[in-house]
C-alpha cells in the first residue's frame, strides 16, 4: 500500500503515577523501513504501543492508514496453542478440510472467504523464517524462545499488513534465524516501523528514527549513516562549546578591565577634583556622573556576559551524553600462547540426556585469544562455558585450567550481591586497594559520587552490566579468562558501546556468546567457534 503511514499529532503520556514518559510528541513516517532508537527507558515500547492503540494517550492523536500489524516484545501466548492457532489460520484450515472432505455447508465458505491458498502461503512464510519443519499442529510449548518470535512475525505476516510495528524482533533469534528475518523484512512494502538495538538489522533501514525527550528526528538512511551524522553534529556541538567558552572567557575578561578602568579614572579624577579646589557641590555632582557613567559600562558588560553565558548553555544543550569507558588494565594481560584452558572428550548429560555429540568436545583456550562462540539456540553453548568456569562438573572427559583466574558473566548478570551498594561490591572484590583508588577506578567505569553508592539491586541493566565489569577486571587477582554470555542482551545501544570500550580495553583471553555481529566484529574477535549437532568446531569469521 503506497499510502501506508502511522501520524502521531501532540501525543502525550504517562503512567498512572503520574510519570511523564511522552510529551506533546508529534511526527509522521510513510512507506519504507523505519528504524527506532533510543536510550532504554525513552518510551520506544511505549510508543509502539499508543500506536498499536495497546495504550490510551494522555492527549493527542494517533492515526495508522492502512491495515496494522504488530509484534510486541513479550508475547502473550500460552503453551497449549499449536502452530496453526498462533498463525490465526487454524479456523480456516479446518474449513478447508471439510470441503475437500465433501462438506459443502455456507458457514466453511464464508470461514475460507479469500483464503483459498492460506496453506500454501502458510508454508512458504514459515519456510521463508526457517520454520519449514514446524507441523501445524505442534504445540507451542515445544518450541525455542526464538522459535515463538519467528512464529509471532509470521503471523503478522499473513494477515498482509500496510503497517508493521516490531518490539525488538531479533531478542532470542540466533544467528541463521536473524539473517531469516533481514532478507523477509527487507522485501516488506509497506510502513515498517521497528524497535531495536540490533545494528546489523538497523543498517537495513531506509531511515532511523532518534526518540529524544519530546522530539522524534529522522534521519534518511541506514544506522551506519545515521551514526555518521551524528558524528558530525556532535563534532560541530563541541566546536560550538569551545567557541561559546572562549568567548565568555572574552567577555569576563573585557568587563574586569573596564571594571579597573573605571576605578582608575574615579581614582584619577578625585585627586583632579580636590586638587583644583572646586566648590563641593560640583565635585558631587561629578562625582556622580562619572559612577554613573561607570555603571551603564558595568551593566551593558555584565549583559553581555550574560549572553555569552546563555550562548554556551544553548551550545552545551546539543552535546550528546556519550561517554566511554576508557581503562588500563595491565593485570589482565597474559602472554601469547599460554594455556589457559585444556578440555578432552568432555560430555555432560543434562536431564539424562548427552549435551555434545559421542566422544564428546575438544577445547584449548590460549592467551590472549579473543573468541566467539555461535551456534543455534539450545546446541550447548552456555554448559560449555559452565564446564570451563567449573561450575559444572563433566561426566568424561579430562579438564586443565592453568591458574583458575576464570571470570564468568552469565546472562542473569547475578555475580553481584543486590543489597550492597557498587562501592561495597567493588570492595569485596579488590580489597587490597585503597578506597581512593576504588573510587577513581569506579569513576571510570561512569560510577561517579552518588552513582557508586547506589545498591546493585535497583541499577539498569546497562549499569548493572558496567558495576559487573568493574568488580570483574579490576579484581584481585584480575582475570585471565573472561567468559561472557549474550552480554548485548537488552542492553540500549550507547551501553553496548561502552561495553565494547572495556573489552577493548581487557588484555587477557575472553570467550562470548552473541549473535550480534556488529559487537563482535567491534571487539576485535580473532577466532570463531561453532556449537551445533554436538559437535564444536573451528570457522571464519560470519560474512555480514
Amino acid at each position: 500500500m503506497s499510502d501506508a503511514s502511522v501520524v502521531c499529532s501532540n501525543l502525550s503520556f504517562a503512567w498512572p503515577d503520574d510519570t511523564p514518559v511522552l510529551h506533546d510528541l508529534s511526527f509522521a513516517v510513510n512507506t519504507g523501513r523505519t528504524g527506532l532508537v533510543a536510550p532504554n527507558g525513552s518510551g520506544k515500547s511505549t510508543l509502539l504501543k499508543l500506536i498499536a492503540g495497546e495504550l490510551k494517550p494522555a492527549t493527542g492523536s494517533v492515526s495508522v492508514t492502512g491495515t496494522l500489524g504488530y509484534l510486541p516484545q513479550s508475547l502473550p501466548l500460552t503453551g497449549d496453542l499449536t502452530v496453526a492457532e498462533v498463525l490465526g489460520v487454524a479456523a480456516v484450515i479446518r474449513a478447508l478440510d471439510a470441503v475437500e472432505a465433501g462438506d459443502v455447508s455456507e458457514e466453511h465458505f464464508a470461514t475460507i472467504g479469500d483464503d483459498w491458498d492460506i496453506k500454501e502461503r502458510t508454508r512458504a512464510q514459515l519456510d521463508r523464517l526457517g520454520l519449514a519443519e514446524l507441523a501445524l499442529d505442534r504445540s507451542l510449548s515445544t518450541l525455542s524462545g526464538g522459535q515463538v518470535v519467528s512464529l509471532g512475525l509470521a503471523a503478522q505476516l499473513l494477515r498482509r499488513p500496510d503497517v508493521l510495528l516490531l518490539d525488538e524482533p531479533t531478542n532470542n533469534l540466533d544467528l541463521e534465524a536473524r539473517h531469516k528475518l533481514y532478507d523477509v523484512l527487507s522485501d516488506f512494502t509497506g510502513c515498517l516501523l521497528l524497535v531495536s538495538h540490533d545494528r546489523s538489522l538497523l543498517d537495513r533501514m531506509e531511515r532511523i528514527a532518534e526518540l529524544t525527550g519530546d522530539e522524534l528526528r529522522l534521519y534518511g538512511g541506514s544506522f551506519t549513516e545515521y551514526e555518521e551524522a551524528v558524528r558530525a553534529e556532535q563534532e560541530a556541538a563541541e566546536k560550538n562549546v569551545r567557541n561559546a567558552e572562549q568567548e565568555l572567557k572574552r567577555e569576563k575578561r573585557e568587563m574586569q578591565q573596564a571594571r579597573e578602568r573605571a576605578e582608575r579614572r574615579a581614582s584619577n579624577a578625585a585627586r583632579n577634583l580636590k586638587s583644583a579646589g572646586l566648590p563641593r557641590i560640583f565635585a558631587g555632582n561629578m562625582k556622580r556622573g562619572a559612577q554613573e557613567s561607570a555603571g551603564r559600562a558595568g551593566q551593558m558588560h555584565a549583559a553581555r556576559v550574560d549572553e555569552a553565558k546563555a550562548r554556551l548553555s544553548e551550545a552545551g544543550r546539543a552535546l550528546r551524553d556519550e561517554q566511554r569507558i576508557t581503562l588500563d588494565l595491565p593485570d589482565t594481560q597474559v602472554p601469547a600462547g599460554r594455556n589457559l584452558f585444556l578440555g578432552e572428550g568432555m560430555q555432560v548429560r543434562l536431564g539424562g540426556k548427552a549435551v555434545f555429540a559421542a566422544g564428546g568436545v575438544d577445547l584449548t583456550v590460549r592467551g590472549p585469544e579473543r573468541i566467539a562462540l555461535t551456534g543455534p539456540n539450545g546446541a550447548g553453548k552456555t554448559t560449555l562455558m559452565r564446564l570451563i568456569t567449573g561450575e559444572l562438573a563433566p561426566d568424561c572427559g579430562q579438564i586443565k585450567r592453568n591458574d583458575g583466574r576464570t571470570a564468568y558473566l552469565s546472562q542473569r548478570l547475578d555475580l553481584l550481591d543486590p543489597d550492597r551498594t557498587v562501592a561495597e561490591n567493588f570492595a569485596a572484590f579488590a580489597p587490597e586497594r585503597p578506597e581512593a583508588e576504588r573510587m577513581n577506578l569506579l569513576a571510570r567505569f561512569l560510577f561517579r559520587g552518588a552513582r557508586a553508592h547506589l545498591p546493585v539491586g535497583v541499577l539498569s541493566g546497562g549499569e548493572r552490566l558496567r558495576a559487573t565489569l568493574a568488580c570483574v577486571l579490576c579484581a584481585e587477582p584480575a582475570p585471565h579468562l573472561l567468559l561472557l554470555d549474550e552480554p548485548t542482551n537488552n542492553l540500549d545501544l550507547l551501553s553496548v558501546g561502552r561495553l565494547e570500550s572495556a573489552l577493548n580495553s581487557y588484555q587477557g583471553a575472553f570467550m562470548v556468546v552473541s549473535h550480534d555481529e556488529r559487537f563482535l566484529a567491534e571487539i576485535g574477535v580473532n577466532r570463531w567457534l561453532r556449537l551445533a549437532d554436538g559437535t564444536l568446531r573451528e570457522t571464519g569469521a560470519p560474512a555480514v
